[in-house]
């Protein structure tokens, strides 16, 4: 089992699931997640010869949770990560890793602090390159103004989601997870109007391999004590990050990348924006490796751990 550690990253403590020893590796949850959505890498990993630090991000678990939208910016977690690696190995250039929310937040930090990064892992969503307008005038012209629901739309007004997600945060995550996984066709569930609520119309969850009732009463359990005030306003800053991207417009990843998607997961492809996510990618972070496992759903590593592990061993040995 991993060591639990309170990490003082210098404006935040993060909570760290740490183990092993050797050049250090950061790993970067999404949402609505934790450190222990790593669980089944930790091991792997520092089993390879590294230092395996899975952080529950700022606003999640054991990690602080400061009070304001704007505590939630790339550039104040992508700070964290800078403080981390210094903390843990003052000096030396690490690894980060990162799924759905942590894989913007993995990019866009080895872009803007390359001499601390010296590879980086995506899992989910691909790095599309310095964005040229905020994604809130994305969904809003191709969701919103059609009238149609769109996930982070919902999320802009505080209170909203929080109030539906912490009503049953338990019942909230695990909905959430089924309906986005591989088990289930994706897309089907979210095609829902303007004005509906997050769970309106998804599944009851089914029992499904790579998701026990032990897994999902951790979540529930973390969210039940922490809310989701901090996670949900990651999605709230989009006009904050826009500006500070700008300042790095038509620079690139030059450091090696490893991405990992699922053909069943919607965010791998942007919501239908690409077809071929490592083409994008490749003229944004020209060092990167692809990978698109079939079959699976947005929650890459939980719901292949032996494939993904595989992937990312043999990616980290040569890196």
């Amino acid at each position: 089992m991993p060591e639990m550690r309170l990490i003082d990253t210098g404006e935040v403590t993060l909570r760290c699931a740490i183990e092993g020893t050797g050049p250090l590796v950061v790993f970067v949850h999404g949402f609505p997640e934790s450190w222990y959505s790593w669980r089944h890498q930790i091991g792997p990993v520092a089993g390879a010869g590294f230092t395996a630090c899975a952080i529950d991000v700022r606003g999640y678990g054991g990690s602080d949770k400061p009070p304001e939208v704007a505590d939630y910016t790339l550039e104040k977690i992508a700070g964290d990560l800078v403080g981390l690696a210094d903390a843990l190995q003052p000096g030396a250039p690490a690894i980060l890793v990162g799924h759905d929310w942590g894989a913007p937040i993995v990019w866009n930090t080895s872009l803007t602090h390359p001499d601390r990064f010296h590879a980086v892992a995506g899992l989910s969503v691909p790095f599309a390159g310095v964005p040229s307008r905020p994604f809130t005038d994305v969904f809003r012209e191709h969701f919103t103004s059609q009238g149609k629901f769109f996930y982070q739309e919902y999320f802009q007004q505080p209170g909203v989601a929080e109030a539906e997600a912490e009503a049953d945060p338990q019942g909230f995550v695990h909905r959430m997870m089924y309906s986005i996984c591989g088990d289930v066709p994706p897309g089907a569930y979210w095609d829902k109007p303007l004005g509906a609520t997050f769970l309106e119309g998804l599944p009851d969850p089914q029992p499904v391999p790579w998701l026990t009732d032990e897994d999902i009463a951790f979540y529930g359990n973390e969210f039940s004590a922490s809310g989701f005030r901090g996670p949900l306003n990651r999605y709230r800053n989009h006009e904050r990050d826009y500006e500070w991207l700008q300042g790095w417009k038509g620079k690139r990843i030059e450091q090696p990348c490893l991405f990992i998607g699922g053909d069943r997961d919607p965010a791998t492809f942007l919501f239908g924006a690409v077809t071929d996510p490592v083409a994008v990618m490749r003229m944004f972070a020209p060092k990167v490796e692809g990978h698109i496992l079939p079959g699976v759903g947005h929650w890459t590593q939980q719901e292949r751990p032996n494939e993904v592990n595989a992937l990312l061993l043999d990616w980290l040995g040569r890196v």
